[in-house]
């Protein structure tokens, strides 16, 4: 049986974002049979405009977002909280992936969230609004468990690991729960 292959997109474009750390981390301690590449062009996307969104004028970053999300078998979402919601970033690759509706490349693919905050309640409400933007597409999202990684600057290292076995453990989890409900 070949390796899953998770895509993990970080919502933040910060150059020492947590999120990013997160996913690095979820690279390191994946459960065998699942390989996990990170997508970097959060920042190369358009802001999603309707009439972009057709053959003649789709711009090669977004066809190069949807291929990536189609060629997963899933995907790894780490997410920041701004203004009780996901960054505008990462809402805007949603609104690219989601379309066209009745064929997105997000349609019934899996999905597991996670999210890392300097603070002690971020990225709560931002996982639960990504929920919600999943049920529109049809995505299958990982239930249970839930990493909220609260007091992100005490969690890492210099050189960007997880530092306490707690959430080592949890990411592990996360990931296997992945795994399993790709592979029913």
């Amino acid at each position: 049986m070949t390796d899953l292959n998770i895509l993990a997109i970080s919502g933040s474009l910060r150059a020492g974002s947590f999120n990013t750390a997160l996913v690095r981390n979820a690279q390191k301690h994946a459960p065998a049979g699942m390989t996990i590449s990170t997508y970097e062009g959060l920042g190369d996307l358009p802001h999603y405009n309707a009439d972009l969104d057709n053959d003649e004028n789709l711009p090669a970053s977004v066809a190069q977002l949807r291929l990536a999300i189609a060629d997963a078998d899933g995907l790894l979402i780490a997410t920041p909280e701004y203004n009780y919601s996901i960054p505008g970033g990462l809402k805007n690759l949603l609104d690219w992936a989601s379309r066209p509706a009745a064929s997105s490349v997000l349609r019934h693919k899996h999905i597991a969230i996670m999210g890392a905050s300097p603070s002690q309640f971020g990225t709560v409400r931002a996982q639960l609004a990504l929920r919600q933007v999943f049920l529109w597409t049809h995505s299958h999202v990982v239930i249970k468990p839930e990493l909220m990684l609260f007091g992100a600057a005490q969690r890492f290292d210099d050189g960007g690991n997880i530092t306490d076995e707690m959430t080592i453990n949890l990411l592990r989890e996360l990931l296997t729960a992945l795994h399993d409900q790709i592979r029913g």
